[in-house]
């Protein structure tokens, strides 16, 4: 039924305005639309994202958004932290150990962190 449809990443914010510059000043994120309507979307390559406006905001206690960056990731989390992202640390995830804010097994790395509203994003590579 869906198989052939795009689907959207929707994101929720309490902060609109805040979120809009996480995700374009920190994450490079150029706007393709913000009509005003509470709802600024973004890409990320084909994938559309869009931020809303609601009270449920930062309530997902899972991934929301996750990259595959492949060789990508190494120079992109130091990116990330010198635009002062901070990672989160899971010390229970099986099969994988940590190195400082990265978690690493045989040929993959990862790393989590939240967006302003504590949505939990993710990137991996090797």
């Amino acid at each position: 039924m869906f198989e052939r449809i795009d689907a959207t990443a929707m994101l929720a914010t309490h902060d609109l305005d805040g979120a809009r510059a996480f995700y374009s000043d920190v994450l490079g994120f150029a706007v393709r639309d913000d009509s005003g309507d509470g709802i600024v979307a973004f890409e990320s390559g084909a994938t559309p994202i869009a931020l809303y406006e609601s009270d449920y905001a930062g309530t997902n206690q899972a991934n929301a958004l996750a990259w595959s960056v492949g060789d990508a990731f190494d120079s992109i989390v130091q990116t990330l932290r010198d635009r002062g992202v901070v990672f989160e640390r899971y010390d229970d995830l099986p099969g994988l150990r940590r190195e400082g804010d990265v978690h690493v097994a045989e040929g993959f790395k990862a790393a989590w962190f939240k967006d302003p509203d504590g949505n939990i994003l993710h990137i991996n590579g090797r």
